[in-house]
């Protein structure tokens, strides 16, 4: 027999990473969900037949995907592989065996050929609703969050489980935007598996096993090397941030030895109340992307080029929860692992990490009904409007932040139009912040302002998950903080950054979104980037004068250019 060369088996490579995103994009293009089509909050891939990750999509979440990589394994082990059979499809949303939340469901998808399976394919999407009280911190227990769906199977050789799609029917808000997202999932699955088998047929491959080897051998290698050019010693680093209604202090003790990096977060906060717990799937997806994206970003994301980054932290901890505590928004947690992280590996190797960033997204749910107050019109809907939004990334050692993006989700922030659509929301107001972003030699990324109210005959409750409060983002290097977050009521009502509160007709939520923190010392910036951003509308003159010591005449300067259209 003949083996391909490592020329071929490259060409390979790159044709799996195709795949997957091809399959990610047939999601996007076919998910109900808003939160899929408009801000990419989900997960591709393609594994072998143990189970073991090859390749990612590009589009996707490091939350999702760095956690499915390890999901796929417990979908083995969950249905046995005596029962893994073609035509089959399964299902969970299990926060603990999949990505960290009920509001997670991941889709895995044997893929067989010539009768043999030769490897799996899964998704990840975040869905609007999974009944329950609805996407919150409000609950005492994974039990109150939402229908629980166990690994099971979707389908059993082509055959769809009608008894399962009438129990989802029958326990979320809105039945038909699930079960769409369902069947969108199941098929970009068989989209990735057909692509999968026209490579295999072009390259007469009878399994996967030698493109799986050169895959994974390559990359543990070129990640391990890049290990092993760093200062092999250990540093501390520890965040505080707002928590539900008291602050979370996450604590972690980052080790560079010359084959791996550990990440040991004893000493974080214990498990709260509310839910805003993280399953350790999610903190180690999180904490794994911190590390991989600043010492090997272009290394392509598969099991062999995260396994050198291990995740130590107690059970009970905020960071490993376990069931059954309330984990629905893990994410406000795991979101800040990276920036927790960074702040032990810049004593390893300074320069090297941005900034903090407002960290976690600034999303927010609005259930939307008719006004009880007075007889409205009997043609009103129930309504459930989930939006996605970002604050500021941090500046990075030789950069400015970017605006309004989220890092380090990777999400995108949803069109106003979009969420409109979906359901009887206005958005009144959604612009960049000017002034939000930390001053320093290179500035922190803008967050922005939203206003968010109902059309007439509407009342809501509005699901605030925010953070950053009370606890903006930490500058580096001498870099300054960030703007905080701050949430009102257009009706002087001040409301809480978590939690479901009610917003009766005629009102409107005011936000405002945290800026990233700066990098370096504000006297070392250049004057010529404070005056282009003056211009464009960054900063105040008042910050143009006060942060950076812009003077009176070159900020009429800028006056005059703006007012000419010259060009600063």
């Amino acid at each position: 027999m003949t083996y391909p060369s490592a020329v071929a088996y490259q060409v390979m490579w790159n044709r799996l990473i195709s795949v997957v995103e091809e399959q990610a994009q047939a999601l996007v293009r076919t998910a109900f969900s808003t939160s899929v089509r408009e801000a990419g909050d989900l997960s591709a891939g393609v594994y072998d037949v143990h189970g073991t990750m090859l390749a990612q999509a590009v589009t996707g979440t490091p939350g999702h995907v760095n956690a499915m990589a390890d999901a796929v394994g417990h979908f083995i082990r969950r249905i046995g592989k005596k029962n893994i059979l073609e035509g089959d499809v399964y299902i969970t949303n299990d926060p603990w065996e999949g990505t960290g939340h009920l509001h997670d469901i991941t889709m895995v998808t044997p893929s067989f050929h010539e009768n043999a399976l030769v490897g799996f394919f899964a998704c990840t999407a975040h869905i609007v609703d999974i009944g329950g009280r609805g996407f919150g911190a409000d609950a005492h227990s994974v039990y109150e969050e939402g229908l629980y769906i166990p690994i099971m199977k979707f389908a059993a050789e082509g055959k769809v489980d009608e008894t399962l799609v009438r129990i989802i029917r029958g326990n979320v808000r809105d039945p038909n935007q699930l079960v769409g997202d369902i069947y969108a999932l199941t098929t970009c699955n068989e989209i990735g598996h057909r692509r999968l088998i026209d490579m295999m047929v072009e390259f007469d491959l009878k399994n996967l096993d030698g493109i799986a080897a050169f895959i994974l051998d390559n990359s543990r290698r070129a990640t391990l090397e890049r290990i092993a050019t760093l200062p092999h010693t250990s540093a501390d680093g520890e965040m505080t941030v707002d928590g539900f209604d008291k602050p979370i202090t996450l604590r972690v003790k980052v080790t560079v030895y010359k084959d791996r990096i550990v990440s040991d977060f004893t000493g974080t906060s214990g498990v709260d109340r509310k839910g805003i717990n993280c399953p350790l799937v999610y903190a180690k997806a999180y904490a794994c992307y911190a590390l991989k994206v600043a010492i090997a970003p272009e290394i392509p994301n598969n099991a062999a080029s995260l396994a050198p980054f291990e995740i130590i932290a107690p059970e009970g901890t905020i960071v490993n929860a376990v069931h059954p505590a309330p984990v629905a928004l893990r994410h406000i947690v795991g979101h800040f692992v990276p920036d927790t992280v960074y702040d032990a590996f810049d004593k390893i190797v300074p320069g090297l990490v941005p900034a903090e960033g407002a960290g976690c997204l600034c999303n927010f749910q609005v259930s939307l009904r008719s006004r009880t107050d007075v007889p409205v019109p009997t043609d009103t809907l129930r309504s459930e409007v989930l939006t996605f939004n970002s604050g500021g990334s941090g500046a990075r050692p030789e950069f400015d932040g970017l605006n309004a993006t989220a890092f380090p989700s990777g999400v995108m922030t949803m069109p106003v139009e979009a969420t409109e659509h979906v359901g009887p929301v206005i958005i009144w107001r959604k612009e960049l912040r000017p002034d939000s972003g930390g001053a320093g030699q290179y500035r922190g990324g803008l967050g922005q302002y939203m206003e968010v109210g109902a059309r007439t005959g509407y009342e809501f409750d509005i699901q605030a998950m925010f953070d950053r409060i009370d606890h903006p983002a930490r500058g580096r290097r001498g870099g300054s903080e960030g703007a905080a977050t701050t949430i009102m009521r257009d009706d002087g009502v001040p409301m809480k950054g978590k939690g479901k509160q009610f917003v009766p007709h005629g009102c409107k939520v005011m936000m405002a979104f945290p800026g990233g923190a700066g990098y370096g010392s504000v006297s070392d910036r250049d004057l010529t980037l404070v005056k282009r951003d003056l211009a464009r509308g960054y900063i105040s003159e008042r910050t143009a004068a006060k942060d950076y010591g812009l003077t009176t005449a070159d900020i009429a300067k800028v006056r005059a250019a703006i007012a000419t259209g010259e060009h600063i």
